[in-house]
């Protein structure tokens, strides 16, 4: 979550805290219980995921603001239920697309970083229908490909060595991949979840001079950064 995002949520807080207040003060009367009002947990936390890490895809969080909003005018009697059921799959449609489409125009230095790994030659970890664990202990770690079809991969780089950079490419389909870094570098994600979650838990450091690039893509599946 970058500073800004955080700053949003922190008004969130205030903003609720300051209406409870005034409302017990009898200085206003805002009604926080409205119909419709659970549909807040799915607009407000989309909103904010939009303005998280610019190298992350937006599109999860786009299409659940779509439908948090769209039912909350539901709703409200401004539209109606049977308009969003005609138009809830079409719209998930154009939305993936537009986000394929999105991710491949309009680079970003992750992805710049990933492509030049690529060329130089990356280790291929690959599970289908299967589970893989690499460790690389006391190994000089530069880049690998991990790719998870209806499986699982772990990639442990807890006591690796890694000099200045490394790069990572990442896809789960229908499974799952578990990325263990060092403490000792920093992390720089582009992700592109369909119908999936890529979940980036590291502990990043301005001190930390090594940088490890992960572009991460899952589709009904999961990727996990740690």
């Amino acid at each position: 979550m970058n500073n800004f995002s955080k700053i949003l949520w922190g008004i969130v807080f205030i903003t609720l805290g300051l209406v409870i207040a005034l409302n017990a003060l009898d200085i206003t009367d805002i009604n926080l219980f409205f119909n419709g009002w659970w549909t807040l947990f799915i607009i407000i936390p989309c909103l904010i995921g939009l303005f998280k890490d610019e190298d992350e895809s937006k599109t999860g969080n786009l299409i659940g603001l779509v439908i948090g909003v769209s039912l909350l005018l539901a709703i409200r009697g401004i539209i109606s239920f049977s308009i969003i059921g005609k138009l809830a799959i079409p719209f998930i449609f154009v939305a993936i697309g537009i986000s394929i489409i999105f991710n491949e125009t309009i680079k970003s230095k992750v992805t710049d970083k990933v492509k030049e790994g690529k060329k130089n030659g990356l280790e291929n970890i690959t599970a289908t229908f299967a589970e893989q664990k690499a460790v690389k202990d006391n190994e000089e770690f530069k880049g690998a490909n991990l790719d998870s079809v209806f499986g699982s991969v772990v990639l442990d780089l807890r006591r690796a060595n890694v000099d200045k950079e490394a790069v990572i490419k990442a896809s789960a389909i229908f499974g799952g991949v578990e990325i263990l870094l060092p403490t000792d570098v920093n992390v720089k994600v582009k992700s592109t979840p369909i119908f999936g979650g890529v979940s980036n838990k590291s502990i990043s450091s301005k001190d930390n001079q090594k940088i490890i690039y992960i572009e991460a893509f899952c589709m009904f599946g999961g990727v996990d950064i740690k």
